[in-house]
């Protein structure tokens, strides 16, 4: 276990957020490249050619998503659990991350018709990605100074737009001019852009493994850490209830949160159902990426001025109209304008929410809240992606589909403004 450095050093200071922020943008690779753009209307295709309907298939992608996120939320609590005995979060982290990486690299036996296996990768590769996230987030206040926190997850969040957008660039003219590159076609390069994420993601996780310290483990009692785990478990359930505010806020996020998260994974397939080619959707969530930089800096900036959750807030209400003005998307330049949309309040409310929720989290609890934070999200985002799947295949439209996701948005506003953040971090505090 790594010592706890000094944060109060400059030099040693800046070396710790730089290192913990270098994850973000190690696994942003992943989000962007396979997540958002390439792997959708790649399974879009193999189940296509398998002789599903465009909008099964679509359907068939929102329940996938869906059991993934599920069986995050299974396993994320108990991981948590036994990170705060185990004092071995970065490791965590790590061993999440490399899992990860080889279920991404093993798209390349994916055939023309595999979409079965392709689900089956995809989600293991996802749950690894999803968990690490859980340690790798528990960790931001213990790496945090006092008041520095909303500063440090935008930073996180800017680097990951900056690494995800720049290896999403690489990979979109490797599909798009394959013979710039001597690669034989444009499937051979979706192939070897997916391994790229997987060398990507394993390469730069390396900094945080190295440099990010360790909180200290909490003492088992005698007992093994996965006993320890399963008690502490049992624990969070009524430590958490004696948190009002932070509740109402797990609520809010929920709903919020799994709008968001469906956003992400469905717009994609979406663009690709309505008829748009593969590089017509690629290079708007290339915008997206670097948009996000700046807007998620300014986002933390605003805060300071605004609040933290008025930023928030203003995050959720811009998500409800880009929802809305999806519906009568028609041509190329449209989606253009709603990634510039999104790319504008995606980093910032999410790095927001982050933030918000550590400063409410009393630090010896962190994994422990993070990981019931994470699973109750996942759950939550259970909803979304599900939702998205049964409206497409109820009415054979994707339109209904994404109309349906203001709804969460909607509930999730609604939670949020009755939440007294400042009561909240002070009970924390105490």
């Amino acid at each position: 276990m790594t010592d706890m450095p000094d944060l109060n050093d400059d030099r040693v200071y800046k070396k710790v957020v730089r290192s913990w922020a270098m994850y973000d943008w190690a696994n942003s690779a992943f989000y962007t490249t396979v997540v958002a753009v390439m792997f959708p209307p790649y399974f879009h295709e193999m189940a296509k050619a398998s002789g599903l309907s465009g909008d099964v298939a679509s359907a068939y992608w929102g329940y996938i998503t869906s059991i993934t996120m599920l069986v995050v939320a299974v396993i994320g609590p108990v991981l948590g659990a036994m990170a705060d005995h185990l004092g071995r979060r970065k490791y965590l982290v790590a061993a999440f991350a490399y899992a990860g990486s080889l279920a991404t690299a093993s798209f390349i036996v994916l055939g023309e018709t595999s979409w079965m296996l392709g689900a089956g990768l995809y989600m293991c590769a996802m749950a690894c990605v999803a968990g690490s996230l859980i340690f790798y987030e528990s960790l931001l206040p213990h790496i945090s100074r006092p008041g520095d926190m909303d500063r440090v997850s935008a930073f996180g969040y800017a680097l990951g737009y900056v690494g995800g957008g720049t290896l999403l660039v690489v990979n979109a003219l490797w599909v798009m001019r394959p013979a710039w590159f001597f690669m034989p076609d444009s499937g051979f390069a979706l192939k070897a852009s997916f391994v790229s994420v997987a060398v990507w993601w394993s390469l730069f996780t390396t900094p945080f493994l190295r440099n990010v310290p360790d909180p200290a483990p909490r003492p088992t009692g005698g007992r093994s850490a996965i006993l320890a785990g399963l008690s502490s478990l049992r624990s969070t359930f009524r430590e958490i209830g004696k948190y009002r505010e932070l509740v109402k806020f797990l609520v809010a996020f929920w709903f919020y949160n799994s709008g968001i998260t469906s956003v992400i994974l469905m717009a994609a397939i979406y663009a690709k159902e309505l008829g748009m080619a593969r590089e017509e959707v690629v290079l708007p969530f290339v915008l997206t990426q670097f948009v996000g930089v700046p807007a998620s800096m300014a986002f933390a900036s605003a805060a300071k001025r605004f609040g933290t959750k008025r930023m928030v807030l203003f995050g959720l209400c811009c998500y409800v109209l880009i929802s809305g003005a999806a519906f009568f998307m028609q041509e190329v330049w449209h989606l253009y304008v709603l990634a510039v949309a999104v790319g504008l309040v995606m980093g910032g409310t999410q790095s927001l929410s982050r933030s918000l929720f550590g400063s409410m989290v009393p630090p010896k609890h962190s994994a422990e809240f993070f990981g019931f934070m994470s699973t109750s999200s996942k759950f939550a985002g259970v909803v979304g992606p599900f939702v998205f799947g049964f409206v497409t295949q109820l009415t054979g439209n994707t339109r209904w589909g994404v109309v349906s996701l203001i709804a969460l948005f909607a509930i999730g506003i609604v939670s949020l403004l009755s939440l007294r953040e400042k009561d909240a971090i002070a009970q924390a505090a105490a």
